[in-house]
């Protein structure tokens, strides 16, 4: 069979050293598909990669059929099926957001030059290091001639959270739970709808009291990475590298019926949203291809989180608009 390249960007980092392995012993693509890993990471941290590809090579992965490290984006992306744009500089303790998004915004405007040239033309990109949205805006705009249905930034970290949440309150499995949405950005303005969500088959909230959904469920979904943070003393690691396998994996092979996942990808003026920003969504996927779900009632209080994101996410437009 032939192996498919998984490029992977700040590989040296926690979320990557969490990532690598799992992909090798097919974890992503499942236990029949061998894949070629491509990491890329800064010249300082070349003894690290290189250690981290004698670990990968050591553990006689038997889908692991080659490792390639660089410091070369070109090199690193040339070919590449999937790809996890994880290298950024993170977020550490009493960081604002917008010092973030200045010291990554011209990462990813190279990176995405990168891909433009050397991807292959049917290639899937995630963008994981944050701010994730406007990290894959820039990308985007960077890669003309590649499709922006090929970018996608990830919020299924937060859906993840906040299926976790609800799950723990109602006292289910998580796998009782459906539909739950992660509306625009990644930041503590996002906005988790438990409007369209269902627990056994039954409206959320008919099982939880909306004071709770309104007044602890929300803020927790909007902070815990901020919480993680303040606890580890760093971002969050182990439940992000998962969550980025899940993503991948969903855009692979697909939802599940009746069920749709959270994914932020170039807004097409659904629901009313701006277009040209990079705005988290409930999405179908079948065939390799997203569809964002149509036709969800949009209430009031929807509304006006939809509108308070969207307007950040505008905010974070323009303070890169130079890039663009």
């Amino acid at each position: 069979m032939t192996p498919v390249r998984v490029a992977v960007t700040g590989a040296a980092g926690r979320i990557s050293y969490s990532l690598l392995f799992r992909i090798a012993a097919g974890g992503l693509l499942g236990p029949d598909q061998p894949v070629i890993l491509q990491l890329l990471d800064i010249e300082p941290m070349g003894k690290v990669l290189q250690g981290i590809s004698l670990e990968l090579r050591d553990c006689a992965f038997p889908l692991l059929e080659d490792v390639v490290v660089t410091h070369d984006a070109d090199e690193a992306f040339a070919g590449a099926d999937l790809v996890f744009l994880v290298g950024a500089r993170p977020r550490g303790p009493g960081m604002a957001r917008k010092d973030l998004l200045q010291a990554n915004a011209g990462i990813f405007a190279e990176q995405g030059k990168a891909l433009n040239r050397a991807v292959s033309k049917d290639a899937r990109i995630l963008v994981v290091g944050n701010p994730v949205n406007t990290n894959a805006l820039i990308a985007i705009k960077n890669a003309p001639d590649l499709d922006p249905r090929q970018f996608a930034a990830m919020t299924r970290l937060d859906h993840n959270r906040a299926l976790s949440l609800l799950a723990e309150k109602c006292r289910v499995p998580v796998t009782d739970v459906r539909r739950i949405t992660i509306w625009g950005n990644h930041s503590a303005t996002q906005f988790p709808d438990l409007f369209h969500a269902q627990v056994q088959g039954q409206a959320a909230l008919e099982r939880v009291d909306r004071g709770w959904y309104e007044n602890e469920f929300i803020p927790v979904v909007q902070h815990r990475g901020e919480n993680i943070i303040e606890l580890e003393g760093q971002s969050s690691a182990g439940s992000a590298a998962h969550a980025a396998i899940e993503h991948m994996r969903s855009w692979v092979f697909g939802t599940p019926g009746g069920d749709w996942v959270s994914m932020a990808v170039l807004s097409d003026g659904s629901y009313g949203i701006c277009e040209d920003i990079v705005y988290s969504m409930p999405v179908t996927v079948a065939g390799g291809a997203f569809k964002i779900v149509d036709d969800l009632e949009i209430n009031d209080f929807c509304r006006e989180k939809l509108t308070e994101t969207e307007r950040e996410l505008l905010q974070e437009r323009e303070a890169v608009r130079a890039l663009l």
